[in-house]
């Protein structure tokens, strides 16, 4: 199993307080990303989100990962997601910016995916439309196109229902023979089983606990088999996320959970992501998860929903998930957590767990594109 962590520019209610909170956000982030590198972790993950005001500010994502394609050595970095429909934005600007971050980065991008998971920010974009099964048929007219615009010397030109392009080049190509590795991200069920049939990797964003992985690859590991890939290879990996909290000891870890504001990401997350299965009982906003208390987070580590804990801790919760069938765990990272204690839990995972479990020192979506 290989490991990732997740970035979204989260800025919370830390902008009633400081003025200069959303800038330390995203600086912050970078940090993170930084750090991981160098303590060995495979994959980091950036949103692209838009009008999401406590939740993401992380909208230009592209900019975002151009600056880290320059500031990190080994860790690939992928869009999580680019959303490449036509109204939000033209696919062949998003097959330019995936090839240019190609290169930029060495050959380590990663083309995430997707459809949006909110009406509030997507349908902002498309006025006049007021269902988010639109954006379906957009995405799947759109997908196919961009291994065609990468490796064709001249693009055919595509006619569709709602976006066309008359031939032409489109530039740069790909930094290599091939392109980066294609990936879906799924909020529900069957788009798992969708993204396999297209030889598309899963970022896995609806799996909540461990015991969710089995019907995670039931739907996928069962459709990879017959893949008709879009792209020049079957990208066959699973992401899943969770959040991580890594500390000395176990009291620390804990203490540190508990006075991070944890319950406020989830809140709104089903806030903004309407297009989500919410959790049976869960609050809808503007009603939050109660503030969690030690008692609470020992609770959820004890029923898989959190990973904290010392490092020996840590390394058995995530084995759980190695055991489970993940083919990468990403940490979404406790959005709330001051950034010393955030850039120690990176520092303790790269130390003490990544070692134990990713002992492969070449990335799987590098083997599946024939580079080293």
């Amino acid at each position: 199993m290989e490991f990732g962590i997740f970035v979204q520019g989260y800025v919370g209610k830390r902008a009633e307080t400081d003025p200069l909170a959303e800038h330390k956000a995203l600086m912050e982030e970078t940090e993170y990303v930084i750090q991981a590198d160098k303590s060995g972790f495979k994959y980091a993950w950036a949103s692209e989100h838009h009008f999401l005001d406590e939740y993401s500010h992380l909208s230009a994502n592209d900019v975002f990962l151009g600056y880290l394609a320059h500031a990190t050595e080994r860790i690939h970095l992928g869009s999580g997601i680019f959303n490449p429909l036509a109204p939000v934005n033209h696919p062949v600007k998003v097959a330019e910016k995936v090839a240019m971050l190609d290169h930029l980065s060495g050959n380590r991008f990663e083309f995430g995916s997707g459809r949006g998971a909110g009406s509030h920010e997507i349908l902002g974009f498309m006025p006049g439309v007021t269902d988010m099964n639109h954006t379906k048929e957009l995405w799947e007219e759109t997908i196919a196109e961009f291994p065609r615009m990468w490796l064709q010397d001249e693009y055919q030109g595509f006619q569709g229902k709602h976006w066309s392009l008359p031939p032409r080049k489109v530039l740069p190509k790909p930094y290599g023979a091939s392109h980066p590795a294609m990936w879906y991200a799924a909020g529900s069920p069957p788009s798992y089983a969708m993204a396999a049939r297209k030889g598309l990797g899963v970022l896995g964003f609806s799996v909540q606990k461990v015991s969710d992985m089995e019907w995670v690859l039931e739907q996928y590991k069962t459709a990879i088999v017959d893949a008709e890939p879009v792209g020049a290879f079957v990208n066959d990996n699973v992401m899943v996320t969770t959040t991580a909290i890594c500390a000395p000891t176990h009291a620390e870890a804990v203490r540190i959970a508990a006075s991070g504001g944890l319950h406020y990401l989830p809140s709104l997350v089903f806030r903004y992501h309407d297009t989500f299965p919410r959790p049976e009982g869960f609050p809808v906003w503007p009603e939050t998860l109660p503030e969690y208390t030690e008692e609470l987070v020992e609770v959820l580590i004890e029923e898989e929903l959190l990973i904290c804990g010392d490092p020996d801790e840590v390394l058995r919760q995530c084995k759980r998930w190695e055991q489970a069938g993940a083919d990468q765990l990403s940490f979404g990272l406790p959005v709330g957590v001051p950034k010393e204690e955030t850039l120690q839990t990176i520092r303790l995972v790269g130390e003490y767990v990544i070692p134990k479990i990713d002992t492969d020192p070449v990335h799987r979506t590098s083997r599946f594109r024939g580079v080293g």
